[in-house]
């Protein structure tokens, strides 16, 4: 099976998508398009592509009888490229979040699923070595059953462009992989959320910079979230710094470094204070990291005839825990999922 490719979108990010292509035996990228055709010229020179170009998808799909779109778009344009392609009988992988409002997602997964095709999302920060540890620690129940789970978000991301000037940059464009990774570390699905969302002193966005979330889980158990795009000092990585608490224990990762957690000494559960046990967080992910490890998911599953990993299906889960948290801010309540 031979994947032919049409890459909607020829920004920056576009770049790794297109260096996956390229080193993968059974894919061909066989157009680019981009709003700015000029774009997507300077794309296929750059990477030394004989390949058409296109300022529209549905010239290129016409064109070039691809059957697989890869969306690298603006969010705003995420909707229109996945059911265009959908409708025309290819299957998309694209960049989160899945679209610019919980509407637009549930429709993009109605007409998948009315048309068979499959749409996957990319979510690269579930695959890493330390975060696969920090789930199966986990799930192996070394900490006893979870009760809570953190994250710290804290950046001072300075990124010019259509980000600066979003009503929500933070909660819609990068919450989305926190929200995400909290759902795949605990193997749960959010119920409610309630969020404060402001933007500091200091801030250089005109939206929202900054959130906190408390989300209710399908096991009980509560998520919270505390994130600023806007912090110049003591920041945390991109993955967030975690920690889960359970009843025999807690687990923690800083986003950068292996896992490790803490337990109750059996032999010596007495005391005030009782004596803990460090446990460490092995190593058994043995894909590729990132952009190029999801993406590997989305071809295998492809390939097998099974929904990927983050397949919208699933994913939309995460794309309700965004516009959840967005209409609590609004509305200053809590909000069922």
């Amino acid at each position: 099976m031979t994947h032919k490719i049409v890459v909607a979108g020829c920004g920056g990010m576009a770049n790794t998508w297109v260096d996956y292509a390229l080193q993968r035996d059974n894919a061909e990228i066989v157009g680019l398009v981009d709003i700015y055709e000029e774009s997507a010229k300077a794309m296929a020179a750059k990477k030394g592509l004989s390949v058409p170009t296109f300022a529209n998808l549905s010239d290129a799909l016409a064109a070039t009888g691809a059957t697989l779109v890869f969306d690298v778009t603006i969010p705003a344009s995420h909707k229109q490229i996945a059911i265009t392609a959908m409708q025309a009988g290819c299957n998309v992988f694209g960049e989160k979040p899945m679209a610019e409002s919980y509407a637009d997602a549930q429709e993009i997964v109605a007409v998948s699923q009315a048309t068979g095709k499959r749409y996957s999302v990319m979510q690269n920060r579930r695959y890493l070595k330390q975060i696969r540890s920090f789930r199966d620690m986990v799930a192996s129940g070394a900490i006893g059953t979870p009760g809570s789970i953190h994250a710290d978000f804290f950046l001072g991301a300075h990124f010019g462009g259509f980000r600066d000037v979003m009503d929500n940059p933070l909660i819609i464009d990068m919450a989305i992989h926190t929200f995400d990774q909290a759902r795949f570390i605990t193997g749960t699905d959010p119920v409610s959320v309630y969020c404060h969302e402001f933007n500091p002193p200091g801030s250089w966005y005109k939206g929202n910079a900054s959130a906190i979330c408390i989300y209710e889980m399908s096991d009980g158990s509560v998520f919270s979230y505390r994130g600023s795009w806007c912090a110049d000092g003591l920041n945390t990585s991109w993955e967030s710094d975690w920690r889960v608490t359970g009843s025999k224990g807690g687990a923690r990762w800083d986003g950068a470094s292996m896992p490790y957690g803490e337990v109750v000494n059996p032999e010596k559960a007495e005391g005030f204070i009782r004596e803990l046990a460090r446990i460490e967080g092995g190593e058994s992910w043995n894909g590729r990291e990132g952009h190029w490890g999801c993406l590997d998911e989305m071809f295998a599953a492809l390939e097998e005839g099974r929904p990927a990993e983050t397949d919208c299906l699933d994913n939309i889960k995460s794309v309700a825990m965004v516009f959840g948290a967005v209409e609590s801010a609004r509305t200053g309540q809590k909000v069922r999922l």
